[in-house]
């Protein structure tokens, strides 16, 4: 379990002073200026050391991806985008760091455009986070009051300026290439990479784009040393987490743990255990709602990690994790999740604006038991059409929970079938 002292997010359940004073307090805004007086290639050498992996899903090594970014300016500017649009179904994480922590995130912008050599980062927020948007905006104009952002930021000599963005609700713009279209001003639809944003992203210039957690934990990382966060987990998979965890648990919570924690761990220590006991569970969705779900029998054993979940052919993901007892009726909720896909497809690609809508239709009858037992495997290969076929990952979103339906619950989706046929076949015979 994760000791008090190796939290990074000390407020994240809102019991403390937000505000600058109490984030100062808790030891945020501490010698930021001899963090950026290392230089920028010292700084994202420690976090490569530190094994930070992207939080917002993708799991992509955060100084790799910082380094990417020219070293020299072409006389193009830089920019740093932080993804706030917190839309995957089940994910609640950046919500409670920007509403109850907001100046870990403001400092880790600092920091993080500094290392990658960005005067300027945009805070793009989620359209509905209206009351977190307010009190990050308000972080800010502390921020900028107190001389620590702005000009001569933090007294470190570097100039910089932080901007929030509020969305219009479009899970679309998420999708990182998305979110700099929609921040340009224009439809938010993804763009074809390459070119990656590192070479022409925001205004054609170079851009990197992380997740809100992945930035808000970078000081803690300076201060304490890539060692120290590199010693939770298990390799490749370092550091601590913020798990969020809804549905069938006798108390949901947001909590931050040590990456690899047990999943049974994680829902008993924290959540007061599955509704019913853990003998009730039926699957869980361990990384938000775009990654394959994991039945019971694989839960005993499961590790809240990128690489075990990807072994199982799922996901880490947000880390938002979905408990569903055996009152769920699973294949339902897969179709819920189909609807939502086909609702916020761009329509840009076609194997994705046709098949999000043939999938959710096809689970449609599924739920009701009424088509063929072949059409199951016309599903699962229309699926496989659409996944790895569309510019983004919105086409493997909606493809993968029903694969991962089809995996582990298969027999039940038959046997509705076969229910609604032998129904159907008594009531002739009564006729």
């Amino acid at each position: 379990m994760l000791k008090d002292e190796d939290r990074i997010f000390t407020n994240l359940y809102g019991f403390h002073d937000r505000s600058l004073a109490g984030a100062r307090a808790r030891g945020h805004w501490d010698g930021t200026a001899a963090i950026l007086a290392r230089g920028r290639d010292a700084i994202v050498d420690e976090m490569k050391r530190s094994g930070l992996r992207g939080r917002g899903g993708a799991g992509f090594p955060t100084g790799l991806k910082w380094s990417f970014m020219p070293k020299e300016s072409d006389g193009r500017p830089a920019y740093l985008v932080v993804n706030a649009d917190e839309s995957e179904p089940g994910t609640c994480k950046d919500r409670e760091i920007m509403r109850h922590d907001p100046h870990t995130l403001i400092e880790g912008c600092l920091i993080a455009s500094f290392a990658i050599g960005a005067h300027a980062c945009y805070i793009y927020i989620r359209g509905e986070y209206i009351r977190e948007r307010e009190a990050l905006q308000a972080a800010i104009d502390e921020a900028y009051d107190a001389g620590l952002i702005g000009r001569n930021a933090a007294g470190s000599g570097w100039d910089f300026d932080l901007y929030l963005h509020h969305g219009a609700g479009a899970y679309i713009c998420g999708e990182e290439t998305a979110l700099l279209e929609s921040l340009e001003g224009k439809k938010g639809m993804p763009r074809m990479k390459p070119p990656f944003p590192a070479g022409a992203g925001l205004y054609g210039c170079p851009t990197t784009v992380n997740n809100v957690e992945s930035i808000a934990v970078v000081p803690t990382i300076l201060r304490r040393g890539a060692e120290w966060f590199a010693s939770f987990g298990r390799p490749n998979n370092a550091g601590t987490k913020i798990f969020a965890i809804s549905g069938h648990v006798n108390r949901p919570c947001v909590v931050e743990e040590a990456m690899s924690i047990p999943l049974r761990e994680l829902i008993e220590r924290h959540c007061g255990g599955v509704r019913g006991g853990w003998g009730n569970l039926k699957a869980v969705i361990p990384g938000g709602s775009s990654v394959p779900l994991l039945p019971a029998s694989l839960c005993d054993e499961a590790i809240m990690d990128f690489d075990w979940l990807r072994d199982q052919k799922s996901g880490l993901g947000t880390a938002a994790v979905i408990v569903m007892d055996r009152s769920t009726d699973v294949v339902k909720a897969i179709w819920r999740l189909s609807k939502f896909y086909k609702h916020e497809s761009c329509g840009q690609c076609t194997p994705c604006r046709e098949g999000t809508g043939w999938m959710m239709r096809v689970m449609e009858r599924l739920v009701r038991g009424d088509a063929e037992i072949e059409e199951i495997d016309m599903l699962l290969d229309v699926s496989r059409q659409v996944e790895g076929h569309t510019i983004c990952a919105l086409g493997d979103a909606a493809a993968w929970p029903i694969q991962g339906l089809m995996r582990h619950f298969r027999d039940e989706v038959e046997d509705r079938i076969r229910r609604r046929k032998a129904g159907r076949a008594l009531a002739v015979a009564a006729e």
